[in-house]
């Protein structure tokens, strides 16, 4: 199984991105965040053999999970906080594999009310994943962290300090959803540096390389043990307009 996690900043702008990967790459699963609007092409990505579930808001955020392969939705919102309406979770199943798609809150500006957002989303995101490690439910959670989780996952970890994707309150939270048991996949194949998996519009930060790995898959035991490999596919953030992030895929053992 072939599964791909890809920030698109706009499905509406990044449609015949996203069609023209699917085919090239025909993965089985493709989770896509930041989708930016009520609007989702559902129909369209039907006639490429994917169906789709999804979580959408006017305008901002949205998450959506497509399959060529049968998918049931299991949630639509991270449990824990009943007056938060962003949508950025979902939850389906798969192959018998829970497959979680997150966006996760940027965070910034630290000083204020979005930080704390953040950090509180953390939270109830190692809940909910505490929870189904103890129900025994394997699963894959994958997207945009927004969580830069080590110095050799950014190039210049000094600009990013004060940054809330680097802030050590935001790294300890994202090493805690690791000791629950999960493994970073990107991490069993490449311990390099300057691996990235978003590079700033501006700047010339992707020509230069300048970026940041804040994309990632982290998988529960029974799916780590399914790994085959993982890697970032740069070459979508090459396109003419692209998205800033580029999507990671992983390929799992049926």
């Amino acid at each position: 199984m072939k599964v791909a996690t890809w920030n698109v900043n706009s499905i509406r702008a990044r449609f015949d991105h996203v069609k023209s990967w699917l085919e090239k790459n025909a993965p089985d699963v493709l989770m896509i965040q930041e989708l930016k609007g009520l609007d989702f092409p559902e129909m369209e990505f039907a006639a490429l053999g994917y169906k789709s579930v999804f979580a959408a808001q006017k305008a901002y955020n949205g998450v959506a999970t497509l399959s060529r392969l049968p998918q049931e939705a299991n949630e639509n919102k991270l449990p824990g906080d009943e007056s938060d309406e962003q949508a950025r979770y979902l939850e389906t199943t798969i192959g018998g594999i829970r497959f979680i798609n997150i966006y996760l809150p940027n965070g910034n500006p630290v000083d204020g009310d979005k930080f704390a957002y953040k950090l509180s989303w953390m939270d109830r995101l190692k809940a909910r994943l505490a929870d189904l490690r103890a129900e025994g439910v394997p699963f894959a959670v994958a997207g945009d962290f927004n969580v830069i989780p080590e110095e050799r996952d950014c190039h210049d970890p000094q600009a990013w300090a004060g940054d809330a994707l680097f802030r050590i309150e935001t790294r300890r939270k994202f090493r805690a959803l690791l000791h629950l048991g999960l493994t970073d996949a990107f991490r069993v194949f490449d311990g390099a540096g300057g691996r990235y998996t978003y590079w700033d519009y501006q700047g010339g930060a992707w020509p230069a390389n300048r970026g940041i790995r804040i994309d990632h898959f982290l998988l529960s035991p029974p799916v780590t043990d399914r790994l085959l490999s993982c890697a970032i596919d740069a070459e979508p953030r090459g396109m003419d307009k692209a998205s800033d992030h580029t999507p990671v895929v992983i390929e799992l053992r049926d």
